[in-house]
């Protein structure tokens, strides 16, 4: 075992965790399927973010009471999207994960914004899908599956969000898993550019 607690030479386990942000983007056994890996369970009011350099989940950010994540939030791993963080996942599911946890996903769509000042703007568009095996949301094929009250209610939270940091987030648009598919492996190859 070396100082940093990796695999030896003769690959005895050494007690590291695996690097979620080296993980696959899409399951080995069924392309239509990505990983995601989960920063910030639903329900949560503390934001966490995965450290690249420290390898950990650190707390970025405490909402203020009665503000919560609405749903799982995560990031596919080997992406790069164009804010410099990994393409944001929005994962809807039965039950919340927990920060690092792996989930297996199929896109249903994608809500396409941009965060900033005016001249400043960047996108920080948020792919959004279901986990493959989950019961509650298993009808939903795309996203307009979910109606124009849940996208709305989405969008405002995004918003909400972005607000208690002094930014503004806007919404450019909502599309379907095709687009969403192609963000993605948009964000594979510019993390594969590096």
């Amino acid at each position: 075992m070396n100082k940093n607690g990796q695999r030896s030479k003769n690959g005895k386990q050494t007690g590291a965790l695996a690097d979620p942000s080296r993980l696959q983007s899409v399951d080995e056994d069924d392309d239509a399927i990505i990983q995601v890996v989960i920063e910030t369970p639903k329900g949560s009011r503390n934001k966490y973010s995965f450290d690249q350099k420290q390898r950990v989940f650190e707390l970025k950010k405490v909402l203020p009471a009665g503000m919560a994540f609405p749903y799982d939030f995560g990031f596919v791993p080997r992406t790069l999207a164009d804010d410099g963080d990994p393409v944001d996942v929005l994962v809807l599911m039965d039950e919340p994960a927990f920060p690092g946890c792996v989930l297996k996903c199929r896109l249903i769509g994608i809500i396409e914004g941009e965060q900033g000042d005016k001249g400043k703007e960047e996108r920080n568009d948020r792919i959004v899908a279901v986990e493959k095996d989950n019961h509650s949301w298993a009808d939903i094929k795309v996203i307009d599956d979910l109606g124009k009250q849940f996208l709305r209610e989405l969008e405002e939270f995004f918003v909400n969000y972005h607000e208690l940091s002094d930014k503004q987030y806007k919404v450019i648009n909502v599309r379907g898993p095709k687009q969403a598919r192609k963000r993605m492996e948009e964000g594979i190859r510019a993390a594969r550019r590096g």
